[in-house]
């Protein structure tokens, strides 16, 4: 009951954001604006509705395999780092540099590496960019734990990947989840982003600068609406994990 309550507001500040949205462009009508009303740009979103489908699946398609590989190898990295010395000293400082890198500098190398029209180009962008929120928080939450928890495992003789699997990683839930939940987001921007370079033509990235080329601005922000909407869902599933598993938010709050 209290998660509905606390959805109302949400729902009266987008109202009243929309709405001051609709009636300022109403009044004042300005000349070549390229930010559309909201009920052009929901008309719009139905008009095309078939387009921008498939343009989401294709782009939904390259942000999940993409997030799905980035958490993989972030997990992964973080459990290396912390187990091994060596693994700390090589993976953490390339992650730092990877993550310096901006977006439009790696797109026209992945599309040399994989093809311009290769889905693994735009996934592959995907993945630098989730990979070092998650690897960070992660190795964070798996380092941070209290020294008499591991102190006492270790008195049971307790192996370094028992005291993993039962206080490092329960420890590090949280941290895994504010991770994700950053990750979520960046998902969806680096495959827009990398679809300017590259990829299929009916995708989400390729449908906005088209429009937005012919003035079509109307529908190039139907597109973008498609591409939050991705967002928010995969933001959504990440919630619902965690409700799900009420020992993460306890941790979380303590």
């Amino acid at each position: 009951m209290k998660s509905i309550l606390g959805i109302w507001p949400v729902i009266a500040a987008g109202a009243v954001i929309f709405g001051t949205w609709e009636s300022a462009l109403a009044i004042f009508t300005p000349d070549g604006f390229v930010l559309p009303p909201p009920s052009a740009i929901v008309a719009s979103f139905f008009e095309n509705f078939d387009a921008i489908w498939i343009a989401t699946k294709v782009t939904g398609f390259i942000v999940i395999t993409g997030l799905l590989a980035g958490v993989f190898l972030a997990v992964l990295a973080a459990l290396l780092v912390t187990r091994f010395r060596l693994g700390n000293e090589t993976i953490t400082p390339l992650a730092v540099a990877v993550n310096a890198i901006p977006i439009v500098a790696l797109a026209p190398i992945f599309n040399i590496w994989f093809g311009l029209l290769s889905p693994r180009s735009n996934q592959a962008i995907v993945l630098a960019l989730v990979f070092f929120p998650i690897f960070i928080n992660t190795t964070r939450g798996l380092s941070n734990v209290e020294p008499n928890q591991i102190e006492l495992m270790r008195s049971y003789a307790a192996t370094e990947w028992t005291i993993t699997r039962k206080v490092r990683v329960p420890n590090a839930l949280p941290y895994f989840f504010t991770g994700l939940e950053l990750a979520t987001s960046l998902a969806v921007i680096a495959a827009i982003v990398a679809e300017y370079f590259g990829g299929r033509q009916d995708a989400l990235g390729n449908l906005i600068t088209g429009s937005a080329a012919l003035a079509q601005y109307d529908d190039a922000w139907s597109a973008v609406v498609a591409g939050t909407l991705i967002g928010l869902m995969l933001f959504a599933v990440v919630q619902i994990i965690q409700l799900a598993h009420p020992s993460i938010k306890g941790r979380r709050d303590t």
